[in-house]
């Protein structure tokens, strides 16, 4: 209701005695949406802060108002030095005009997100503040007002469409009239009602409330009274800047919502995609029984076999096993045990990463409940500050270049891409740590950072290779070659392209792409 026509009419006559005899200064305007008037008046500066928004459409008076340096473009500048004549006030319309001397008018057309300023010369529009808004330049101001008919004939023939009839009250004030029961009343009732609302709304109070869980500027009392005011313009003043308050809050708690929802749907997705994995891996447990079928049939395996094809002992299907030619069973055994040991370890891993997961989901989901039930914006920023949720103006963290994994206690660090490989060779590793990289294809760079006084166990080793092999243009193939050496013996030329290093010193090892 604060672009209502009942409010209009009081801000206007408001206006005229504050205005007239004013001289424009300054008309400009710093955002898309806004405009600032500035008026100099016999006692101070006066400021018309009109915000145009699509959305909230409001008019504000603020005491001063600094100019900034930047980002400020000039308007309607055939106002400035012009002297205020008086405030028109169009009948039974959502529009006013501020008159100035040399026939110059500036027309405030409060229509919600089609509001418009259009300056008039003479009675005819020459520029407008909105310029999509086309239509608004063939406006014609004498065809602006509009009539009611108040008698009680009119009234009585209206009786069936009486919103359409009054159509200055509005939304808040046939609300109003709902509540006090208007459509179970008899006609006599009615019309008394009709009576004592146009009086409140020619003598009004002007109260900021809340209503149905908007924020709302009314001339009657409705909802929850806030503040009550007998100056439209203050009441106006007031309600623009609790409201832009508490958009911002709004905002900045939807947006904080969205953020966490967003990383809920990314967690369960991550958790959709992990116990597919876990099972994938849990069913391919196929290295224990390999073991132990070479154990059982040691007599059947020669020294430099590269592979035998045993029976399952449960079903007694075929088993074909691969075997490394240059070791005896025993020890392939072994390489297979090694393997079945190092899968149940990455299960377990698997297990723990969907735990976590879930416990982190289980913490957005309350931090959304908390945050939907919070209503002051002070409580949302202890809210924020307690749980840890507070952002600063400080410069973003840069991600890591790499994915982390971690074998017997090592960490391995595989790049995430060509930049990222450098990153993780030039900044992120030390002269002891183990390099690899598949061999004579691109592929990640992959680290095993050293650890002081141990060497590097060969699962380790293989591992990595693994990792490198999979992150590789040969992770399709069967087995693939793998270069490894110490980081000192890796470096990069200037001029390079990203990713490319020379490898001065290195050794070989055979391994399956896996992940």
């Amino acid at each position: 209701m604060h672009n209502n026509y009942y409010m209009l009419q009081q801000l206007t006559v408001e206006l005229e005695k504050c205005l007239t005899g004013a001289v424009v200064s300054e008309c400009f305007s710093q955002s898309r949406d806004e405009l600032i008037i500035h008026f100099e008046t016999h006692d101070k500066p006066f400021f018309i802060k009109a915000s145009l928004l699509p959305d909230f459409c409001c008019l504000s008076f603020p005491e001063e108002f600094n100019r900034a340096r930047k980002n400020s473009v000039d308007l309607f500048q055939e106002l400035i030095g012009l002297q205020v004549t008086g405030v028109r006030q169009f009948t039974n319309e959502r529009s006013f005009s501020i008159q100035f001397a040399d026939y110059a008018e500036l027309l405030f057309k409060m229509h919600g997100n089609r509001s418009n300023l259009i300056l008039f010369t003479k009675g005819k529009p020459v520029s407008l503040f909105r310029n999509h808004l086309a239509a608004d330049i063939e406006i014609n101001l004498d065809s602006l007002d509009k009539s009611i008919d108040w008698s009680k004939e009119a009234f009585i023939q209206n009786i069936n469409h009486l919103n359409k009839h009054y159509f200055t009250f509005g939304n808040i004030i046939w609300s109003y009239l709902t509540l006090q029961a208007f459509e179970s009343k008899n006609e006599a009732e009615k019309w008394n009602l009709i009576q004592d609302v146009k009086q409140k709304l020619e003598q009004p109070t002007f109260y900021i409330a809340e209503f149905k869980g908007q924020l709302l500027l009314s001339l009657v009392e409705i909802g929850q009274p806030i503040h009550a005011y007998a100056s439209a313009k203050e009441a106006l003043h007031h309600f623009y800047n609790l409201h832009a308050r508490r958009s911002g809050f709004q905002h900045e708690k939807d947006s904080l919502i969205t953020r966490l929802r967003t990383q809920v749907k990314n967690g369960e997705a991550y958790l959709k995609k992990t116990a597919s994995k876990l099972t994938e891996i849990e069913a391919d447990d196929h290295y224990k029984l390999w073991a132990d079928l070479i154990m059982a049939n040691l007599h059947r395996i020669e020294p430099g076999m590269k592979k035998v094809t045993l029976e399952d002992f449960s079903s007694g299907n075929p088993v074909e096993i691969k075997l490394k030619e240059d070791l005896n069973a025993q020890k392939n055994a072994a390489i297979y045990y090694r393997k079945s040991k190092n899968h149940h370890i990455e299960v377990e891993k698997v297990k723990e990463a969907i735990e976590r997961k879930q416990q982190e989901l289980t913490k957005l989901n309350k931090w959304i409940s908390d945050i939907q039930q919070i209503e002051q914006a002070g409580d949302l920023k202890l809210f924020l500050r307690t749980e840890g949720l507070a952002t600063h103006n400080s410069k973003k963290e840069e991600p890591l270049p790499y994915h982390e994994f971690e074998v017997q206690g090592f960490k391995i660090w595989v790049g995430k891409s060509a930049k990222h490989n450098d990153a993780l060779t030039q900044r992120f590793s030390y002269k002891e740590d183990l390099w690899l990289h598949a061999k004579d294809v691109s592929g990640s760079h992959v680290i095993v950072k050293y650890q002081a006084g141990k060497t590097f166990p060969k699962p380790v080793i293989e591992r990595a290779a693994e990792l490198a092999a999979w992150h590789s243009k040969r992770k399709t193939e069967s087995l693939c070659p793998v270069i490894y050496t110490p980081k000192k013996f890796v470096r990069k030329r200037k001029g390079d392209p990203p990713g490319t290093v020379v490898v001065e010193k290195e050794d070989i090892i055979l391994v399956e792409p896996k992940l």
